[in-house]
C-alpha cells in the first residue's frame, strides 16, 4: 500500500493531470490526517442540522440549507476568520444568483474554530499553495450546504447547472447522505467534453477541482423513501489568490 505521502504526490500529479481529482473517504481521512485532528467530526457533522434556509433561490425553492464564512491566509501567517461578510459570484459565474449580495447565517464559531475545519483548512493551503506554485495571499470561503429531498419534489445541488465558481480551487467534502439516489458530480473540460462523472456516498468522499480548467455540476437527488428525511450534506471550501 502506498505511503500518505505517495498518495499526496499522487493526488497533486492528478490534479496537475487532470484538473480533478476524486479521493475516497479512508484516503481522504489519511490525507487529512497530515494537517491536523478530525477528533471533533462527531459534532461537526451534527452542525449541518442547524442550517438556516437559503432564501436566495430563484426557482423559489426551499430544499437548500446553508451556513457561510470567509477566511484569509497571507504567506507565513495563520489562517484567520474574517468579518461576516457577503457571498457574491459575478452573472459571468453564475447567470442564475449572480450579480446580488447575498448574506447567508455565518458557521457557528465552534464549527469554524473547530479541529476538523480547521484541519480541513490546512489541508486545502498546503495542496493548493503546492498546485500554484507559490503561496499566495488567499480568500477562502466555507460554505454548509444541505440539499433536502422530498417525496415528489428533487433537491438540486447545483440549480445554476453545469458552472465554475470564479475562484483557483474547490474542494468539496461529502459528510453525509441519507436516504437519497443520484447527487453525481460530472466533470468537464471547458469546451464541454466529459472527463469524468462520480458520486460521493461516504463521509469523507472529497472532489477537488481547479476552478480555472474545469467545469462541474451535481445532478439532482430523490428521496428513496418518500415518508422518510432526505438529505445530502456538503462542506465547499473554495481558494481564490488575492489580486
Amino acid at each position: 500500500m502506498a505511503s500518505v505521502t505517495d498518495q499526496r504526490s499522487d493526488l497533486v500529479s492528478a490534479m496537475g493531470r487532470e484538473g480533478f481529482a476524486f479521493v475516497h473517504g479512508d484516503r481522504m481521512r489519511a490525507l487529512l490526517a497530515m494537517s491536523g485532528a478530525l477528533e471533533d467530526w462527531d459534532s461537526f457533522a451534527a452542525s449541518w442540522n442547524a442550517l438556516e434556509l437559503d432564501t436566495y433561490m430563484a426557482d423559489g425553492g426551499r430544499y437548500r440549507r446553508r451556513r457561510h464564512a470567509v477566511f484569509a491566509a497571507r504567506p507565513g501567517l495563520a489562517i484567520e476568520r474574517q468579518l461576516h461578510q457577503p457571498h457574491y459570484q459575478t452573472l459571468e459565474y453564475n447567470p442564475i444568483h449572480g450579480g446580488v449580495a447575498r448574506w447567508f447565517e455565518p458557521i457557528a464559531p465552534a464549527v469554524a474554530d473547530g479541529a476538523t475545519l480547521q484541519t480541513v483548512l490546512a489541508f486545502c493551503r498546503r495542496l493548493f499553495e503546492t498546485l500554484a506554485g507559490r503561496p499566495p495571499a488567499w480568500r477562502i470561503e466555507v460554505h454548509q450546504f444541505r440539499i433536502e429531498a422530498r417525496g415528489g419534489e428533487a433537491g438540486q445541488p447545483t440549480p445554476e447547472g453545469l458552472h465554475r465558481d470564479g475562484v483557483d480551487y474547490v474542494l468539496v467534502l461529502l459528510v453525509s447522505r441519507r436516504n437519497i439516489a443520484s447527487g453525481t458530480t460530472s466533470i468537464h473540460a471547458l469546451d464541454g467534453r466529459t472527463l469524468g462523472e462520480f458520486t460521493l456516498t461516504d463521509p469523507l468522499d472529497a472532489a477537488l477541482v481547479d476552478d480555472s480548467r474545469v467545469a462541474h455540476g451535481v445532478t439532482p437527488v430523490q428521496a428513496i423513501e418518500a415518508s422518510q428525511p432526505a438529505y445530502r450534506d456538503v462542506l465547499v471550501v473554495t481558494f481564490k489568490a488575492d489580486a
